[in-house]
This record gives C-alpha cells, structure tokens and sequence, in this order.
C-alpha cells in the first residue's frame, strides 16, 4: 500500500538544476536507499519525502496522519534534558496510549459489550502492535545498552559528542517507530556491533525505510529496493547492493563508450562481492548446520556444545598464524605495548611487527583506543609501557580533522604549492585536472578555496592530496566517513594498487574486508588479538561463540546429575596428558601436508609427475586422519576441562 507518491517532482537551487520530473513512491514494508555521487540530490529528495523541503513543481500526495520523521545531522534535545529522557522523548503519545489500553481493559471486564469501548480498545492494540511497544521500557533498557548509552544514561545529553547525540536522537526515533522513518548515513557513529543490532532492530520489526548510506554490507542486508540519483533523474534497481551491482552493470552496457571506466569498476566491484559471499556461505555452511541442530538438543547434550565451541575456537586459531614474509622490510617492531589515558587503559601488553606490504585493519567497539594506537605509531602519544621500534620510511597520515588541508587555497594552490599545473602521481607526471577527475572532480572545481567545500569534498581532496606522496605506508583513520560510495570504490582502487604498507582504523565492514590481509582486534579484555581472517570471518566466528556460550549456560541449568554425585574421580591418563602436547602440533602438520596436496592437484606440472589418482587417494587419507586427530584431541580438551571445572 502506497504511503506516499511524488509525482513529476523538479527542484533548483539558483541555476544549479538538481532533480528534473522525477517519480518516487514509498510503499509500505518498504526499506528504500537512496544511492548517489555527493551534490547529486539525495539529501534534496529526502528532505522533499519528508515535506521539509518544498519542491519548485510536481506534486507530493501522502496518505492521510502519515507520520514522518527524519534523523538529523543535528540534532536537537530539550534544554537539561538527561540522556535518557532524550531517548524517551517522543514517546508520550504511546505512554499515554497504553495507559488508556489497560483502562478501558478493566471497564470492558465490568461492561463488555459497551461498544464504543471495544472500538477505541482494538483501535489502540493496532496502534501499540504497529509501534511495537508493548513492552517499552524493556526495549527502553535494551537501544540504550547497545548504543552504548548506558553510562551516560543521567547525564545531560549537551554534555555528549556529536556521535554520541547522533546515537540518541537514533534511539529514540527507533523507539518511536514511525510510519515512515528516514535515515541520513545512520552507521556513521556506530561501531559495527551496533550496525548489526541496528540491522536485527530494522528487520525484525518491520519498518517502512528511506535511507542514505555509504555501508553497502549494511545496504545489502537492509534494502529492499535502491533508488539512484543521477543526472538530476533517478533509477530504481530492486533488492540491495549486491542486485544495484549486478544490474547497474548491465545498464552501463546499453550506453556510450564514455562509460567504460564506470563499467570496469562496477564489473570488477561486482565480481568481488559475489566471490566474497559466495565463498563465506559455502565455508560456512557445515558449521552453520551444526550449530542449528544444537539448538534442538542443547538442554539434553551439553558435551557436544563444548565440543563444538573447542572446534569453532581451533577453527579461528587456524586463520592466525603467522603469515608473513620475513625477508620484507620492518617498519614498525611494537614490543609489550600499553597505554593509559588518566585512569583508563585503552590496551596492554600488545607485541606485533608490522612490514613493507601489510595491510592491516584496526577494528572494535567504539573508545576502545583504536585511534590512539595510530597516535602512539605515529609518535604523536608516548606509551605507557612497552616500546615502539621504528624503521627509516616516509608515512602518509589521514585523519579525520583533514589537518593536511588549508581552507585558504585553492585546489591549484594545494595540489601545486610551487605553481605550475602539473603533478606526480607514483612517478607519473599528470595534469592536476587530469589526475583530480579520478576522484570525481570537474574542472571548474580547480579555482575554489578548500574552506568553501562540503566535508565529503574535503575528504576526497585529502586523500587524492595523500595519493600524491611519495611515502612508504599509510596510515588512515576512519577514511571512509563522509564520501558516496563512488569515492570509496576509487579509494579502494587507490590502496590496492599502493605497493607499501597500508593501516586503517574503520568500522565499514565490506571496506575492510576488501582492503585488510591482517586485523588488529580490540578485545574486551584490553588485549590486542592479531587474526588473518576477514572481518566479516571474524564476527560470525565471535557471534557464533557468544551464541554457543548462550547454550551452555542454558544447558547447564538442566543438567540431572550433580558434578558432587560422580561415583569417580577425573583425571587425565599419562597418554592423555602427553596427546594433549603432541596433538596441535600432528594437527598442524597435517594441515600443512593436505595444503601442499591441495596446491598439487591445482598444478599439471606437479599432478603429472606423481599420478592424479594417486594424489587423490593421498589427500583423502590425509583428510581422514586430520578428522581423527581433531576428533581425540576435542575428546581430550573436553575431559580436560570438566576436570578443571569439578
């Protein structure tokens, strides 16, 4: 059902044409994103679905008391408002509804056939089912502790960042559940834990949506329909990312030659993300099946959950071992590294070496330090215990404040401060305008002062202007924040093609899986975990242990027999105790064996020189006896920790 239609809808600014006779409509259950080039018109179209912005010609029809409401850049609270009174703001009108719900309940059960009382009764259990809000101050408790709200609960929310009173003006209109809820770049601001409560929260309770985002795995899973701003006009694709690829891609065929660069991106971009997920489905599948059927007999088998968690916890081990080539140059040897801002320890006792050609991602929940370990490699932060060791070589820093830029030059002027209008770019002698349209730039953009320019403009300035450095590594913090998803595909481009090292702090998921060989994880703990998975590996890895621990505490409320009631006493056999130190290491070896196989049977060469069929049955055997080992060493462990636990 329509909830609201714009009809041939054309909007100006000055003699700047933005949207020309464009149709947009929102359907109800729809979750629409909006995709474009910053300065295309996203923000324009939603300001004019929101009726706050007033189109020059067109027609806007709604359906009648469609509730509306839009996320700010900036929002705004009631003076001394606490937190979590901000978060409750706006929900009045449901409070009050509820109250006259449980009322009218207690009058209908002295005089249940007053009409006009059943009416308004069933009008207002529509109204709190659509809101959801049945139990409100449960689901009050829950968006705060997630949002990472709890600790600032009572105070008053002026005294917040602005991320911060970005999460709260979320939490609330989350809360509120409107008819229509817009969204301009919701995940900026929340670490990917909360982008994945806010996934769960937008599905599961069925919200019609109009969002602006440069998250494409959030878009993918979010979006059921993509809608692109272009040339003043717009194209609507169904599904989310993963279709607006494949389909776009098929567009771009029908038109002129000038679009092939745009077509080898998309092709190239498409080609990754289908490789990407197909693999982690497929490698995750067996796992996935196990961990379902637990859920059937996790009250009756608690051994097999323990089993399960010591595979899935040797699974991850497996993806971090040490692969790196020792024979690359050094650049940085961090040694028991620690560090203490006034009586908070952001980390300790992290030792790592990073070389010429990692490239590595810095994730984890939002203040957990990942930009001041930046610092402390950058030599901006002295630790407060350990020592960093730095090699000879030239970084390129990008931060979040741009502070590489001047708002007083002109793009000219910054790009060649020495004058002329030529730059190098990796020893290519290229025109600025020539080299600046890689990143979206025309050529009238050349004359403006960098102070004039929007913050995603300034964004894509900085790293071209970092791109034309001749440094040894970058370091990047956060460089995705504030540019389309255009700007990040070039920059994505931009670092796969550098030759020398590249670290990243961000929480855009499919950014980092795209661009990361090698993660540094900020663990609860305060330690620093180092894993060669993908990010996206990682968090299913961590999901899936979280959702196993849930298991086991669930299947140990059940148990029937006391751990005080064992007729005999555990303990581990000599055999036993020497398997428990050989066993990793067999399983290792093994490991390394079914891999040279595997890359065998990948080269003639080398299958033809030993015999197919004969490698085959090698590997096959090999498989078998891995699948022993692991088998008797998970026995083993598992004895091992009842023991510890009796």
């Amino acid at each position: 059902m329509a909830l609201i239609d714009l009809l041939n809808i054309s909007k100006h600014y000055e003699a700047q044409k933005i949207l020309i006779d464009i149709n947009f409509h929102v359907d109800e259950g729809e979750r629409i994103v909006i995709i474009g080039k910053n300065g295309s018109g996203k923000s324009t179209l939603m300001k004019i679905v929101n009726g706050t912005l007033e189109q020059d010609s067109g027609e806007r029809i709604c359906r009648q008391n469609l509730e509306i409401k839009m996320l700010d850049q900036r929002p705004e609270f009631k003076d001394g408002a606490t937190v979590r009174e901000a978060v409750e703001d706006g929900l009045s009108e449901l409070n009050i509804a509820k109250e006259r719900y449980e009322k009218l309940s207690h009058l209908l059960a002295d005089d249940f056939q007053n009409r006009a009382f059943i009416d308004e009764h069933e009008m207002l259990s529509r109204y709190i089912e659509h809101h959801n809000a049945w139990n409100l101050d449960d689901k009050i408790d829950r968006i705060i502790e997630h949002f990472d709200l709890k600790q600032y609960e009572e105070k008053p929310v002026a005294m917040l960042s602005g991320g911060e009173q970005r999460r709260v003006a979320l939490a609330s209109l989350l809360l509120q559940k409107p008819d229509i809820l817009l969204l301009d770049e919701p995940t900026n601001h929340l670490d990917v834990y909360m982008v994945e409560f806010l996934e769960e929260l937008l599905l599961r309770e069925k919200f019609t949506l109009v969002f602006i985002s440069h998250d494409r795995y959030f878009i993918d899973r979010v979006a059921t329909k993509s809608v692109e701003v272009e040339d003043c006009s717009i194209r609507e694709y169904s599904g989310g990312y993963s279709n607006y690829l494949s389909q776009k891609e098929e567009y771009m065929r029908t038109l002129e030659k000038q679009h092939e660069t745009l077509l080898t991106i998309l092709k190239r971009e498409n080609e990754w993300f289908s490789r990407g997920v197909k693999a982690r489905l497929k490698r995750n599948e067996g796992r996935k099946e196990r961990l379902m059927s637990l859920r059937e007999d996790a009250k009756t088998n608690p051994s097999k959950i323990k089993k399960m968690t010591l595979e899935l916890e040797r699974e991850a081990k497996h993806f971090n071992r040490d692969k790196s080539v020792n024979k690359q140059k050094m650049l940085f040897e961090v040694e028991n590294l620690g560090l203490t801002i006034g009586d908070k320890e952001l980390f300790k006792n992290f030792t790592t070496r990073i070389l010429q050609k990692d490239t590595i991602a810095i994730v984890g929940p939002n203040g957990s330090g990942k930009s001041t370990l930046l610092k402390a490699l950058l030599g901006r932060i002295e630790p407060t215990e350990g020592k960093i060791k730095r090699g000879e070589f030239k970084i390129g820093y990008f931060d979040q404040h741009r502070e590489m830029l001047d708002d007083n030059l002109n793009l000219m002027e910054t790009f060649c401060p020495h004058g002329g209008d030529r730059v190098s770019v990796r020893g290519r002698d290229m025109h600025v305008y020539g080299y600046l349209k890689n990143f979206l730039f025309p050529r009238e953009f050349l004359d403006k002062k960098i102070g004039i320019l929007s913050g995603g403009e300034k964004n894509r300035i900085a790293l071209a202007l970092l791109f034309t450095k001749n440094v040894d590594i970058l370091i990047l913090d956060e460089p995705t924040n504030d540019l389309d998803i255009p700007t990040i595909n070039i920059l994505e481009e931009q670092l796969i093609n550098f030759s020398g090292a590249v670290i990243i702090v961000s929480h855009d998921r499919y950014f980092v899986d795209k661009i990361a060989k090698k993660l540094f994880i900020f663990k609860d703990d305060k330690s620093i975990e180092e894993s060669y998975q993908s990010y996206t590996e990682y968090l299913e890895f961590e999901r899936e242990l979280r959702e196993l621990n849930a298991l086991a505490k669930e299947s140990q409320k059940t148990e029937l027999k006391p751990r005080e009631n064992k007729t005999r006493e555990l303990k581990l056999t000599f055999k036993e105790k020497i398997a428990l130190e050989k066993l990793p290491l067999e399983i290792d070896d093994i490991e390394i064996k079914i891999e040279e196989k595997n890359s065998c049977l990948a080269n003639p060469t080398c299958y033809e020189k030993i015999g197919i069929t004969k490698l085959a049955l090698e590997l096959e055997e090999l498989k078998r006896l891995y699948e022993a080992k692991v088998e008797e060493l998970l026995n083993i462990e598992e004895k091992a920790e009842e023991i510890n636990n009796s």
